[in-house]
């Protein structure tokens, strides 16, 4: 099933019933995502692709990475443990994905508190991602702040909604994560109010947010709806864990439950979308 694809105006966000429908779409599309992602969040990534519905693809080396991405259904360019091989690879991914039409996502993983890095992250923004992912620190480093401390956030969403808006005109949605998700653009602002303390407690969610944002990017062609529906299912399914687990170890775990036994009735009934 396509989901329905909302019209592009100042005064609409996206539904629930529109969320639901995209989340059905991923499931039976089954996406490949493409995942050149930092080296501590490799297996999670991949776990969480393949719980949500979709098919994950550690290629990240420069032999094969555009050649893949042009094969791909989404790509992910993650920046949190970049060496010479894997920029080199993200270059070559970004070049083809762009050539094949193939939707990726950038996030910027500690942007701002380190020259080269940022340095990046803004070469990267300037070939106009699909959707850029970050906390509110990094968004704002973007646009010419300095970051947050290493990967940690010490900025509030609400902060960079401004500064997010100030991509728009390079990368078609900037989600923005944080106690409350923000996702917006040019004209759209959706926001997320799901999720669990205990998000902030297990290594790599955010990452694997910004792959899921890719699967679902390449089942529907409204980028707003596809990186609130992952953050939508991520973060319902948050909060389904959160009620079962007693801690962050156990919680990793039944997210992953949930995240795979998430329905689109449930979500649709669950989400908390403005």
């Amino acid at each position: 099933m396509t989901p329905s694809t909302p019209p592009n105006s100042a005064d609409t966000t996206v539904t629930a019933d529109q969320l639901a429908t995209t989340l059905e779409a991923l499931r039976g599309a089954t996406p490949l995502v493409q995942c050149i992602t930092n080296t501590v969040v490799q297996n999670w990534t991949a776990n969480v692709l393949l719980a949500a519905g979709a098919a994950p693809a550690m290629v990240d080396n420069p032999h094969e990475a555009g050649g893949f991405a042009r094969v791909a259904s989404g790509l992910l360019v993650n920046l949190g443990t970049p060496q010479d091989d894997t920029v080199a690879a993200m270059r070559a991914a970004v070049a083809a994905a762009g050539a094949a039409g193939t939707p990726w996502v950038l996030d910027p993983v500690a942007a701002g508190g380190l020259a080269w890095r940022t340095d990046l992250a803004h070469e990267l923004v300037a070939l106009g991602p699909t959707v850029v992912r970050g906390n509110p620190s990094e968004v704002l480093a973007l646009a010419g702040g300095t970051g947050g401390r290493g990967v940690d956030s010490t900025d509030a969403p609400e902060a960079a909604v401004d500064a997010a808006r100030g991509l728009t005109d390079r990368v078609r949605v900037v989600a923005v994560s944080g106690e409350v998700d923000h996702v917006l653009n040019a004209t759209r602002l959706v926001r997320l109010s799901n999720g669990h303390p205990w998000l902030t407690k297990v290594t790599g969610v955010g990452c694997a947010l910004g792959a899921l944002m890719a699967a679902y990017a390449a089942c529907t062609d409204d980028p707003l709806l596809a990186a609130s529906a992952a953050t939508a299912h991520l973060t319902v399914a948050a909060d389904e864990a959160a009620a079962q687990a007693q801690g962050p170890g156990s919680f990793a775990v039944h997210l992953l439950d949930a995240l795979e036994l998430l329905t689109p009735d449930q979500l649709a009934s669950r989400v908390r979308v403005s």
